[in-house]
């Protein structure tokens, strides 16, 4: 599993690994020194090209949800990435770089070709984009979501909630008076062909619901749910002794079924209202915590019959993850998936593009 552990471990090796690293780090901050609008990263660059090449300069900031940690880059000012997806690999090595999950970049509202507004209430606030620590680019991710609305808030744009443009569509995370996020995840994508999948649809709404699937020598049953990324979910009695999770995790993650490969949840049911569950992250591999993964197996349980659909609005089913808990509600009065869970700052500092 990835660790957070990294964090303080960056602090203390960072400038003695600074020649033999992607990157040279100074002026750490840790958490508990939340960052300001005066002192929040922002990208900069010594070149006059619109990415960042070597030797130039970027300041970033760390955050994590629940242990899924990212590399928080303030491209409020493009309207793309200043990183190539290979630079933002190199960054997320946890012995070679800063580490992380993945890089994160906040950019303009239209950045990403939109509908003008968002519910009729206006358009975009700002755009999302990520890639992975293998470089690949995801349409949307959950933790990364709450991570993105923290560090607008500590960026200064101050806001009860905000619009954001993802590849996955409109996402608008809510900041609670706790200190936690709500995010307005929007409806779960059921039609298979969509998620996407080549599994045989076996249920209403053309979904997949526990479908039969030969894989690494076993047969599993699963259900494919997309929350604007695709996660194949599968049920199991005890999750320490029913998978061999680093071999079943990747060989499920690039099964041909999912054309587009897919994040795996494997999810322990503990009682009516508490799941428990491990995940495989596409392009990521195995990580604390998946925001979106956490949301479709909860509409998964609730489709296959695992457990029962909350009977009042605000009512949510609590998921265990690696990294700690989401509390998910799937509102039947308009069949949106909202996620509650932190987003907090771990760090700041500048690497040098090597």
């Amino acid at each position: 599993m990835r660790s957070s552990s990294a964090f303080a471990a960056l602090h203390a090796v960072a400038l003695q690994a600074a020649t033999a690293s992607a990157f040279t780090s100074t002026s750490i901050m840790r958490r508990g020194a939340p960052a300001t609008a005066s002192t929040t990263a922002v990208a900069t660059t010594t070149s006059s090209s619109l990415r960042l090449t070597k030797g130039d300069t970027v300041s970033f900031a760390k955050y994590e949800g629940l242990g899924n940690d990212f590399i928080l880059i303030d491209d409020r000012d493009k309207s793309s990435p200043s990183l190539t997806p290979d630079q933002s690999e190199r960054l997320c090595d946890r012995n070679f770089g800063i580490g992380g999950d993945g890089v994160i970049f906040a950019l303009k509202p239209d950045a990403i070709a939109a509908e003008a507004e968002v519910d009729g209430e206006g358009g975009y606030d700002f755009t999302m984009r990520i890639y992975n620590s293998d470089g690949s680019e995801p349409e949307m991710c959950g933790n990364g979501i709450r991570c993105f609305a923290a560090f607008l808030r500590d960026l200064g744009a101050d806001a009860s909630s905000y619009k954001i443009n993802t590849l996955a569509g409109p996402i608008i995370p809510v900041m609670n008076d706790d200190g936690t996020i709500t995010v307005d995840m929007g409806p779960p994508i059921l039609d298979g062909p969509s998620v996407p999948t080549t599994l045989e649809p076996n249920a209403d709404d053309n979904s997949v619901v526990e479908q039969t699937l030969e894989c690494n020598g076993k047969t599993w049953k699963v259900s494919a749910v997309s929350m604007g990324n695709p996660h194949a979910i599968i049920f199991v009695d005890d999750l320490d002794a029913d998978i061999d999770f680093e071999v079943d995790g990747p060989a499920l993650e690039s099964h041909p079924a999912f054309p587009a490969k897919t994040n795996v949840e494997f999810v322990q049911v503990l009682s009516p209202t508490h799941l428990k569950m491990k995940v495989w992250e596409r392009g990521a591999g195995p990580t604390l915590a998946c925001g979106t993964g956490t949301c479709a197996l909860v509409v998964a349980a609730i489709r296959a019959g695992r457990i029962p659909r909350p009977a009042n609005k605000g009512d949510s089913v609590l998921v265990d993850l690696p990294g700690g808990p989401l509390s998910i509600e799937w509102r039947e009065e308009n069949n949106k998936v909202y996620m509650s869970g932190p987003g907090t700052f771990s760090f700041k500092g500048e690497a040098v593009l090597k």
